[in-house]
């Protein structure tokens, strides 16, 4: 994929890593119909994946669960999804727990404008990458709100990350 933007997380501090699995989604593997976005012209499902980690920092104190498509023409990728303040505790979030009526931790506006996770979308073209990354935090609550933007939860995100890990699928029409 010569040519690609950077992942997102080349941009950021180096921070170790943990395990990042899951049932619906894979390194490297097209994105299926349930987590493709189900407007736009497509008919997916909208389903956020399954996922689930283990071997974070011991100092762990919340989780974000982030979706971004660093391939979207924007100039400035595409925030797919962004749920923040998961309770420790938390370590799996079935397939479709990325809907706005969640109990598990709060969700910032996407940038289709929601407050739920939104499916892959991209123009006819080459593939987009999904980066998909759970944030282990040393915070209880980034003190943020679901009205805060994606980049600013990302910065809050970014300045409380012990270590994280991504699943990074991909998706084209």
């Amino acid at each position: 994929m010569t040519g690609r933007p950077p992942l997102p997380h080349e941009f950021l501090p180096e921070v170790p890593s943990f395990t990042l699995k899951s049932d619906d989604i894979a390194e490297g593997r097209t994105l299926g119909d349930p987590q493709v976005f189900d407007d736009w012209g497509f008919s997916g499902g909208n389903r956020s994946p399954h996922l689930r980690w283990s071997g974070f920092p011991a100092g762990t104190r919340s989780f974000a669960v982030t979706c971004f498509d660093p391939d979207a023409p924007t100039g400035s990728g595409f925030w797919h999804w962004s749920l923040f303040d998961v309770p420790a505790g938390v370590t799996e979030l079935p397939t479709g727990a990325g809907t706005a009526d969640t109990k598990v931790g709060v969700h910032a506006r996407t940038d289709y404008g929601t407050k739920a996770y939104g499916g892959a979308a991209p123009p006819p073209g080459e593939p987009h990458r999904y980066v998909f990354t759970v944030h282990a935090l040393d915070v209880d609550s980034l003190g943020v709100d679901s009205d805060t933007s994606p980049a600013v939860v990302g910065f809050n995100i970014t300045a409380h990350t012990l270590a994280r890990a991504s699943i990074v699928p991909v998706y084209g029409s």
